[in-house]
């Protein structure tokens, strides 16, 4: 006999607006015992100098923290100049200093070599793993990580800001992977400045925003006061970006069970033209409860993820 998972079965999404000083698996961990949750993850790690969104995924949502990774994100944070560190960061031991201190047309006109599909080098002080064992944990022995140069999308960046000339305020679009941190490394080379990153806020995860945010105190209260499941957003929340199908009753009997169904010829053009490409991935939803994820092949769908919500 299976054993009984320890906690309820709530299913859903929190969309944290992690505090400093917080690692992303402290953050889960509180998260989790606050809803009392069997099962719990996040998409994509936050340092824990770092603030914002940290999607955090309970129950069922889980199945779909794969799709959140491939998630766009966007990311506002402070340059300081004069002071290059270990780690990149405020927090890391001083490297090099300098007294160049960029003005804002010189930080804005180097700007675009960073946008686009660039070549980056991921920090030291990084999760990386370097033969089994993580970059990070390396730096802290002294060790010099041998870390290979990394393809990464960015979308676009921007000047938001300066408020003094120690200071320059950017705001960043980019895909998964990309590193604040390298990026300022590599301004500040091309700057010919020291610089390092001295605040991080990560402002949106895909669909998740700050408009859906809340703070972990707040969210602990709302658990406190019994209304925890006002927090929570749907599980298909992460999936802001597949195709979505209603189907039958029989159709979502046959899905649950890890059946394949078969699209009518007008279903299955009407998916095909809304697919991003190379996709097949398509959301199967039954009284407005999704159901299963599914691979479109040859006019069927075939379920690789059900879902099983009350």
């Amino acid at each position: 006999m299976a054993r009984r998972r320890k906690g309820e079965a709530v299913s859903g999404w929190i969309c944290l607006d992690k505090p400093a000083g917080l690692t992303s698996t402290q953050a889960v961990s509180r998260v989790r015992r606050a809803f009392d949750a069997q099962k719990a993850g996040h998409a994509g790690t936050l340092d824990p100098l770092a603030t914002g969104i940290l999607p955090i995924a309970l129950g069922e949502a889980t199945k779909t923290v794969p799709f959140l990774m491939e998630a766009a994100k966007t990311y506002r944070f402070a340059v300081e100049w004069g002071r290059s560190t270990a780690s990149f960061d405020r927090e890391g031991a001083t490297t090099e200093v300098s007294d160049v201190r960029p003005t804002r047309a010189q930080v804005e006109a180097a700007l675009p070599a960073f946008v686009g599909e660039i070549e980056q080098i991921p920090p030291a002080f990084s999760a990386v793993k370097v033969d089994g064992e993580r970059a990070y944990d390396l730096a802290r022995e002294g060790l010099t990580p041998d870390l290979a140069a990394r393809r990464v999308v960015v979308h676009a960046a921007a000047v938001v800001a300066q408020p003094d000339a120690d200071h320059a305020e950017i705001e960043l679009d980019c895909g998964k992977g990309t590193y604040v941190r390298a990026l300022v490394r590599d301004l500040a080379a091309v700057l010919g400045a020291c610089g390092h990153v001295s605040a991080l806020r990560r402002t949106r995860v895909g669909a998740f925003g700050l408009d859906r945010a809340i703070s972990l105190e707040k969210l602990e209260e709302t658990c406190h006061s019994g209304a925890r499941l006002e927090a929570l957003l749907p599980v298909e929340t992460a999936l802001d970006d597949i195709p979505a199908l209603a189907v039958t009753d029989e159709d979502a009997f046959r899905l649950a069970q890890g059946r394949s169904i078969v699209l009518l010829p007008r279903q299955a053009e009407a998916l095909k033209a809304r697919l991003t490409q190379g996709s097949r991935i398509v959301s199967v939803f039954h009284d407005e409860k999704i159901v299963a994820l599914c691979e479109m092949r040859a006019g069927r769908l075939n379920p690789t993820r059900v879902f099983h919500l009350a």
